[in-house]
């Protein structure tokens, strides 16, 4: 086989070992781009379009510990020696606000969630509670994660849905016999909706974790 011929496929074999560990890991390009110092597109368009042909040492060394492999599997010498991570940091991931793809982000350690598939994690969306419709349960200023790929077939538990064009929380409690839904509030002093058709209820995810600070 030309030598050329194995350079280049060791290069597509590196891009795609890498698109692998990003999307395992639950992590995004942009934010893998701005681990090694680099644009936001940095990594996409090293994956999706070759450029650049290789990584750098330095990036790819970091792009090794980070994920703790071996420098060989994304274009390093053949004998390279596994990595191991830094510390926790390699966990986090960036976690956009419900409304705010571009707007600040939930800085989040994976390992809090690592129940959930990578597929699942990579449809998380963070929420600020507003209120106190759902006290004692949720309180207004809670963080909260949302789980967007739960949302076809509710089950009892608690979820945000769309009223009024604005998420809220409810808790939803399905009737196991007619399959109709309670949208309740667990705050006595707000409505509750006991019988509901759950073709008209619009849910945007099912709550998966919340943050509270202890003031």
């Amino acid at each position: 086989m030309p030598e050329g011929d194995e350079g280049h496929r060791r290069e597509i074999a590196a891009r795609e070992q890498l698109d692998t560990l990003i999307r395992n890991s639950g992590q995004g390009y942009a934010e893998i781009s701005r681990l090694i110092g680099r644009n936001p597109a940095y990594i996409q368009q090293f994956i999706k379009r070759g450029v650049p042909r290789r990584l750098g040492e330095d990036e790819r060394r970091l792009l090794a510990r980070h994920f703790g492999v071996s420098e060989a599997l994304l274009g390093g010498p053949a004998d390279a020696q596994t990595l191991q991570p830094d510390s926790v940091s390699h966990r986090l991931m960036e976690i956009s606000y419900l409304g705010e793809p571009t707007g600040p982000r939930l800085r989040f350690d994976s390992s809090l969630i690592e129940r959930l598939p990578p597929a699942r994690r990579i449809r998380l969306a963070a929420h600020l509670v507003e209120g106190d419709s759902m006290a004692p349960t949720l309180l207004s200023g809670d963080t909260l994660l949302i789980d967007r790929t739960d949302c076809s077939q509710p089950r009892d538990g608690l979820y945000l849905i769309e009223s009024d064009s604005l998420p809220t929380a409810h808790r939803l409690s399905v009737h196991p016999v007619t399959r109709r839904v309670a949208i309740l509030s667990d705050n006595s002093a707000y409505p509750s909706f006991p019988d509901c058709d759950p073709e008209g209820i619009r849910i945007v995810g099912r709550i998966v974790w919340l943050s509270r600070p202890l003031l």
